[in-house]
């Protein structure tokens, strides 16, 4: 299964703590495109093998987004951050990220090893998520999963389902690259009859002491709220740093 942006939302489960100051009642939009096709399973890690299983864990990882954990933090405010932004801070998860200060948080309960932060404005569609997922032993650095353009090409085209009769989801990779150990992804996604998506995404990955995790940044927004939203979104998951 490969999960990103697509036409179906989850609902956050529960409203934050009153500590927080934020009651969440609405749905969210981080949502999940299947992909029918079956993954193979190697017995091994090696040659085509290999990179059928990276395959696998990106595609099945990447983008999973199926449920809301409870939130550690409230935003804290720095002397360096921009008008308009707020920064957030995930002590168990050991991360930051500016988000708009007007912005609602989700949270929801936990499901295995999945977990998902998200954030959005009270109208519209955009939104922009934390996904974290646990990863195999094999996996200690982005670079497991190959150099910067074969793992966006992999995950754009495992997306793309264009060439279905009829078509499905149309997945264009637009822009991609590699900066202080963190893989950035810039793509669109239009299923038919639909406004096209555009998503931009950082993907890093750290430790918890126990077992490597895949970080998955991801901000999207739909072609109409492109001028309301693309450069605060863009802002927001370039500034996304560990702690």
């Amino acid at each position: 299964m490969a999960c990103v942006a697509s036409s179906y939302s989850l609902p956050l489960l529960r409203p934050l703590s009153n500590n927080t100051g934020i009651a969440i009642c609405r749905k969210s939009y981080v949502q999940c495109c299947r992909n029918k096709e079956p993954e193979p399973e190697p017995e091994s890690c090696f040659g085509i093998q290999c990179q059928a299983k990276r395959r696998q864990v990106l595609l099945g990882t990447t983008f999973a987004a199926f449920s809301f954990p409870e939130l550690i933090s409230n935003a804290l405010a720095e002397n360096d951050v921009p008008e308009g932004f707020r920064i957030y801070i995930d002590d168990v998860n050991k991360f930051k990220i500016l988000i708009p200060q007007d912005w609602q948080v989700g949270a929801g309960e936990p499901t295995g090893f999945k977990s998902v932060t998200a954030f959005y404005p009270e109208e519209g569609y955009s939104s922009i998520s934390v996904v974290i997922t646990g990863l195999g032993p094999d996996f200690t650095q982005m670079e497991s999963f190959g150099k910067v353009e074969a793992f966006a090409e992999t995950l754009v085209s495992g997306l793309d389902r264009s060439w279905q009769r009829p078509a499905g989801v149309t997945a264009k990779l637009i822009d991609c690259k590699a900066s202080k150990g963190l893989y950035f992804i810039e793509y669109s996604l239009q299923k038919p009859g639909e406004s096209v998506k555009h998503l931009f995404s950082a993907l890093g990955m750290a430790t918890n002491g126990w077992y490597n995790r895949l970080y998955t940044v991801t901000g999207q927004y739909v072609e109409e709220e492109s001028d309301k939203y693309s450069s605060n979104i863009e802002k927001a998951v370039k500034s996304f740093k560990f702690i």
